[in-house]
C-alpha cells in the first residue's frame, strides 16, 4: 500500500486520441481563457481607475474578478499544454497545487457571493444604515475574512487528501486534479471517510450561505414589490438578477459535482460538470455583471475609448 507522496506523477484524462480533436480542444480552451482574461481584466481596470466605481458593490466585484482569474489560471493552462503537446502527465506537486488553488479560489468565490448578497440586502432593505454597515473598514474586513477562510479550507482539504495512501493506480478521470478523482485511488477507508467528512462540513457551510442568500432575496423582493414606480423595480432587479444568476450557476454545478451519488457518475458527466463549475462562471461572470451595470459599462467604454485615442495619437506621432 504505497503512500501518495511516493507517486511521482498522475495521469490526467485525455480529451481525445485524435490529433485534430486535441488541437480543437486547445483552441477552444485558448478562446475561453482569453475571454475570461479580457472580461475580468476590464472589470479590474475599470473599478481600479474610475472613482465612480469605488463603492462596496464594486469593491467586492473586483475581488470576485480576481478569484475568477485565479480559477481559470489554475486549470486551463495545463489543459491547453496537454492538448497541444499530447501529454497526460502532471507531477505530484503540480497536482497538489491544482487542488489547493482550485479549492482556495472556489471557497473565496462562495464567500464573496454571500457578501455581495448582504450588500444588496442592506442597500435595498436598510438603505439608511448602508454607510454604517458597509463602510470601508467593514468591507476590508469581510474581504480579508473571505480570503482567509478560503485559504484555511483549501489547506485542510489538500493536506488530508494528499496524506492518503493510494493503491488504485495513478490515472485520474479528469483533465485536472480534483479531490473526488483522487479519492477513487485511495485504499485507506478511514482517510477516505475523513475527507468525505470535510467535504460534507464544507458543503454544509456553503448550503448555509445559500440559505442566507435565499432568505435575503426573499426580503429584497418583498421590499422591491412595494416600490410604486417601474423604474425603481428595474433599478433594483438590475443589481440583483446578475448576482442571483451567478450564484445559481456556481452553487448548483459545484454541489452536483462533489455530492452527486456514485451510481450516476460517468466520465462524460464528470467532465461536463468540471467544465461548468471551473470554467464557465469565470468566463460569463464579467458578461453577466457588465450587461446589467450601466455605471460599469460606461467606465469600460470610457477606458477603452481613452486607450484607442492614446494608441491613435502614438501612431500619428510615429508617422
Amino acid at each position: 500500500m504505497p503512500n501518495s507522496s511516493s507517486m511521482g506523477q498522475f495521469l490526467l484524462l485525455a480529451f481525445s486520441d485524435r490529433r485534430e480533436l486535441q488541437l480543437l480542444h486547445f483552441w477552444l480552451f485558448l478562446g475561453i481563457s482569453l475571454a475570461a482574461l479580457l472580461g475580468n481584466g476590464l472589470i479590474l481596470s475599470a473599478v481600479a481607475c474610475d472613482q465612480h466605481l469605488h463603492t462596496p458593490r464594486d469593491f467586492f466585484l473586483l475581488h470576485l474578478s480576481l478569484t475568477d482569474l485565479g480559477c481559470i489560471c489554475t486549470t486551463v493552462p495545463k489543459a491547453m499544454h496537454s492538448s497541444l503537446w499530447d501529454t497526460r502527465t502532471i507531477s505530484y506537486t503540480g497536482c497538489a497545487a491544482q487542488v489547493f488553488l482550485l479549492i482556495f479560489f472556489l471557497g473565496i468565490e462562495f464567500s464573496l457571493l454571500t457578501i455581495m448578497c448582504y450588500d444588496r440586502y442592506v442597500a435595498i432593505c436598510k438603505p439608511l444604515h448602508y454607510g454604517t454597515l458597509l463602510g470601508s473598514r467593514a468591507c476590508a474586513h469581510m474581504a480579508a475574512a473571505a480570503w482567509a477562510s478560503g485559504f484555511l479550507n483549501a489547506l485542510l482539504h489538500t493536506a488530508n487528501t494528499f496524506s492518503l495512501p493510494l493503491c488504485q493506480g495513478n490515472a485520474l478521470g479528469q483533465f485536472f486534479c480534483e479531490i473526488p478523482q483522487i479519492l477513487k485511488l485511495s485504499c485507506s477507508h478511514s482517510g477516505y471517510l475523513r475527507e468525505i467528512g470535510l467535504i460534507v462540513v464544507t458543503a454544509s457551510l456553503v448550503f448555509g450561505c445559500f440559505i442566507f442568500i435565499v432568505f435575503s432575496y426573499v426580503q429584497i423582493f418583498r421590499v422591491v414589490l412595494r416600490i410604486p414606480s417601474k423604474q425603481g423595480w428595474h433599478k433594483a432587479f438590475s443589481t440583483c438578477l446578475p448576482h442571483l444568476a451567478v450564484v445559481s450557476i456556481v452553487i448548483s454545478t459545484s454541489f452536483f459535482a462533489y455530492l452527486k451519488p456514485p451510481f450516476i457518475s460517468s466520465p462524460s458527466l464528470d467532465l461536463t460538470l468540471s467544465v461548468l463549475y471551473s470554467m464557465v462562471p469565470p468566463t460569463v461572470n464579467p458578461l453577466i455583471y457588465s450587461l446589467r451595470n450601466q455605471e460599469l459599462k460606461d467606465a469600460i467604454r470610457k477606458m477603452m475609448t481613452g486607450c484607442f485615442s492614446g494608441a491613435i495619437k502614438c501612431l500619428s506621432s510615429g508617422v
